[in-house]
């Protein structure tokens, strides 16, 4: 596929998003901000834009929802206020208190906002009936959901004889947005009831939860550039090792709002923003695991980088000792420019990183890009550059499509491109796939991107599908099928698989899923791997629950049998514990790869950002075995904190423990 046969699919996506929508609200500008209390108090939300009538996304798509919701939104010069009152005759679903959880377990209320107007992209804040945060980026029309963004803003929550109540306070410092007299931002709210698993929105019928095109529209807002620009966090750590020399890290991140839309950052020796360690896992492939971002510095933007292959994976770049980034978006570009230095290889050698991405929005919310990532290292360069796009031909057809050549020592087999026609319902989704990976690809890209393995050409096709019964011991069905194939570029078929699952919701809150693969691999010699696996779950629609699980098969001439739990309980309003368990033996196990992995995580909040955090986690088969409790206060949430953390036995992911009693003491302030 050429660069010009991508532009010309690009021209064929038609979808627009309507105009004259009927979900509109005229912006009302307030001369006295509310209180974010959790109480809409007398007089403070008298002159608010008022949206109600809501509309299920699921179980029943385009009914009126079967409880009354209303949202009550104004702003002034630097926030937004919108206001939730929900009726709920039972006591609502609140039981999660970690900032980012996934709310969407509780009850909960959620504002998207499109502050751009590109109907491509916005920013969701979500809230429980006890004032947790979650919030987040959207991009590609929701086809890409990012929930590692993070920003300040305020919430609160009250119950109330009718239901409960939620208030919401966003500043305009904390976002990206088009800015003006007169302007028009995208806008949507929903609500989520767990006991039912009704999930509605205000502007709908909609094709996807996060469908930002199919939004509404708050217009006549009068916006202008915050009047304080730039936000600097800067941390110190001073921490205290058993048997090894006192040490101390400083660090800075600084942010600068160029155009309300486009800002610049910097940072100095990053800060990980976290205590916990990556959590082990069970891998039963012969490929890396990819692991999640934790760094301030990478995760604003991180949405734009998702591209089904990966060119940029941030954790490729190590112990950064500096970095800046230009990030924004004006008209319809959208631009993404990072540069880094860093140590890859522990050594005393530096590295320089450069990875950057224009993107242009092309007719309704598609659009095409051009990625660029490289590294140099001892004069060596490698990376590559890439075309992609995501296009939208109706409200359900659309397709992805990518092309990269890549750079290195490797001279031959450097390409790789891949299509994806895919339909996508509130109850369905189809996809089939044809990829080219060149058979040296990954060795040039993987020193700054993520590439499982190349050498490929792959076709797949997988077919989802849920149904709603609701009706006797049923609550819905789904069912899950995949299948794929690849062959060497010399012809050879290196591999195929075959993915079902089936998933049951009882309507007692028992849920049941069962799988089986068959697949066949082509390494040193011919393998034929097959797992079935069983699953039953006690109220895994919130967070107090219990899964238990057994998979059992075939993998690379090992017999192996996997035992899983987890459950989550709520010892009291403010304790949470959650465990997990993964018991794997092997026969014969010529590696001494079976294993015992325990994790253990607690929580007990004394208020919403005063709280004491433990994490524990084993893994026989390494011998490691590391715990990690911390008490944290956030003064100026989310990112200024004070924080006092014990450590032992931490270590890379993967590898042993060997590090004794350790105590930190992390202090972050925001300027």
């Amino acid at each position: 596929m050429t660069a010009s046969a991508l532009v010309a699919l690009a021209a064929l996506s038609v979808q627009q998003p309507s105009s004259d929508s009927l979900f509109q609200l005229a912006a009302v500008r307030t001369a006295s901000p509310p209180e974010i209390d959790g109480v809409i108090g007398e007089g403070e939300w008298e002159d608010a834009a008022l949206a109600t009538h809501f509309i299920q996304y699921e179980p029943r798509r385009g009914e009126p929802s079967e409880l009354r919701t209303e949202a009550l939104v104004s702003y002034d010069a630097r926030h937004l206020y919108v206001a939730f009152r929900v009726w709920d005759p039972l006591t609502p679903a609140a039981q999660l208190t970690r900032r980012d959880a996934d709310l969407l377990n509780d009850d909960a209320v959620i504002l998207l906002l499109d502050s751009h107007y590109d109907h491509r992209s916005a920013y969701y804040f979500m809230t429980n009936a006890l004032g947790t945060q979650t919030d987040g980026r959207i991009a590609n029309d929701g086809r890409t959901v990012d929930p590692t963004w993070d920003a300040p803003w305020l919430s609160a929550a009250q119950r109330t004889q009718f239901g409960w109540v939620a208030e919401m306070a966003i500043p305009f410092a904390s976002i990206k947005y088009a800015a003006g007299t007169g302007i028009t931002w995208g806008i949507n709210f929903g609500r989520s009831r767990r006991r039912t698993l009704e999930v509605s929105f205000w502007a709908g019928p909609l094709e996807h939860q996060f469908r930002v095109s199919q939004g509404g529209a708050i217009t006549g807002l009068d916006v202008r550039p915050p009047a304080r620009r730039h936000q600097v966090i800067a941390y110190g750590l001073s921490c205290l090792q058993e048997d090894t020399t006192d040490d101390w890290n400083v660090g800075v991140d600084v942010r600068y709002a160029i155009t309300p839309g486009v800002s610049a950052y910097a940072t100095l020796n990053p800060d990980f923003a976290t205590i916990e360690a990556d959590q082990e896992r069970i891998n039963l492939t012969r490929f890396e695991l990819s692991l999640r971002e934790k760094r301030p510095f990478f995760l604003e933007g991180a949405e734009l980088f998702r591209q089904r292959i990966r060119t940029f994976y941030s954790r490729r770049i190590p112990d950064i000792e500096g970095g800046a980034q230009v990030l924004g978006k004006q008209g319809p570009w959208t631009v993404a420019l990072l540069g880094a230095r860093s140590e890859p290889l522990g050594d005393s050698t530096t590295a320089t990183y450069a990875v950057g991405r224009v993107q242009r929005d092309v007719s309704g919310s598609s659009n095409v890009a051009v990625t660029v990532a490289n590294r140099t290292h001892e004069g060596e360069n490698r990376g590559s550059v890439g075309l992609d796009a995501t296009l939208f031909f109706t409200k359900t057809l659309g397709m992805t499509a990518q092309l990269i050549q890549s750079w290195g020592p490797s001279n031959g087999g450097t390409w790789a491109y891949f299509i994806r026609p895919a339909y996508d319902s509130p109850t369905g989704h189809f996809h089939v796939r044809y990829t080219h990976l060149g058979e040296t690809f990954g060795d040039n890209v993987n020193a700054v991107g993520f590439i499982r393995d190349d050498d490929r050409r792959e076709l797949d096709a997988a077919l989802e599908r849920t149904f709603w019964v609701r009706r006797s011991i049923l609550e819905r069905v789904g069912y899950n099928s995949n299948y794929n194939i690849y062959w060497g570029q010399t012809g050879t078929l290196r591999s195929w698989q075959i993915d079902q699952s089936l998933e049951i919701e009882f309507r007692d809150r028992l849920s049941l899923e069962a799988e089986h693969t068959e697949e066949f691999k082509r390494f040193e010699v011919d393998f034929r791997n097959r797992e079935t696996a069983l699953e039953v779950g006690y109220n895994t629609r919130e967070f107090q629950s219990a899964r238990v699980g057994f998979r059992f098969g075939r993998n690379f001439d090992s017999d192996f049998r996997l035992w899983t739990a987890a459950g989550g309980y709520k010892v009291t309003a403010q304790l949470s514990i959650e465990y997990e368990l993964q018991r794997l033996t092997l026969d014969p196990d010529p590696e001494a790869e079976s294993t015992w992995i325990q994790v253990v995580r607690a929580n007990q909040f004394f208020t919403k950002d005063l709280f004491v955090r433990l994490f524990f986690q084993t893994n026989s088969a390494i011998d490691r075995r590391n715990v990690q409790a911390v008490l944290v206060y956030r003064y100026k949430p989310p990112f200024g904190t004070i924080q006092i953390a014990y450590q032992r036995g931490t270590a890379e992911f993967g590898q042993r423990s060997e590090q004794g009693n350790t105590l930190f003491l992390k202090v972050t302030a925001v300027y």
